[in-house]
C-alpha cells in the first residue's frame, strides 16, 4: 500500500505564497493521477487541482484558476502545488490524493482516489 505525505502548510498573510509538497512511497509505479482536495471546518472535502500522468494534463477549481499551479517532480515522486495570491477563503486542511486507475475520468471526484495524506494546514490572514 502506498503512503502520501505532505507538507508545506503554515500561517500566510492575503496575498501572500505557500508551496505544498506531497512526496509518494510505496508502490508509486502504480499512480496513474493525482490530486489536491482541502476542507474548511464545517464544510464538506472539495477539490482543488489534479494531474493525469499520462497526459500531463491539470486541472482546476474555478476558484483557484490563475493563482494555483500542480507539479510534478518525477524524481522525487513528488507533487507541488504552489499557492499564489492566497485569500482568507483558501484558509482549509489540505490533502493530497493518489489515484491508481488508469482510466479515471472524474478527476475533482474524491472518490476517484484510492488513498489520501494526512493533511497540513493551511491558514490565511485578513
Amino acid at each position: 500500500q502506498g503512503q502520501l505525505v505532505e507538507s508545506g502548510g503554515g500561517l500566510v498573510q492575503a496575498g501572500g505564497s505557500l508551496r505544498l509538497s506531497c512526496a509518494a512511497s510505496g508502490g508509486t509505479y502504480r499512480i496513474y493521477g493525482m490530486g489536491w482536495f482541502r476542507q474548511a471546518p464545517g464544510k464538506e472535502r472539495e477539490f482543488v487541482a489534479g494531474m493525469r500522468w499520462s497526459s500531463g494534463r491539470t486541472y482546476y477549481a474555478d476558484s483557484v484558476k490563475g493563482r494555483f499551479t500542480i507539479s510534478r517532480d518525477n524524481a522525487k515522486n513528488t507533487v507541488y502545488l504552489q499557492m499564489n495570491s492566497l485569500k482568507p477563503e483558501d484558509t482549509a486542511v489540505y490533502y493530497c490524493a493518489a489515484d491508481r486507475n488508469l482510466n479515471s475520468v472524474r478527476v475533482s471526484t474524491a472518490s476517484t482516489y484510492d488513498y489520501w495524506g494526512q493533511g497540513t494546514q493551511v491558514t490565511v490572514s485578513s
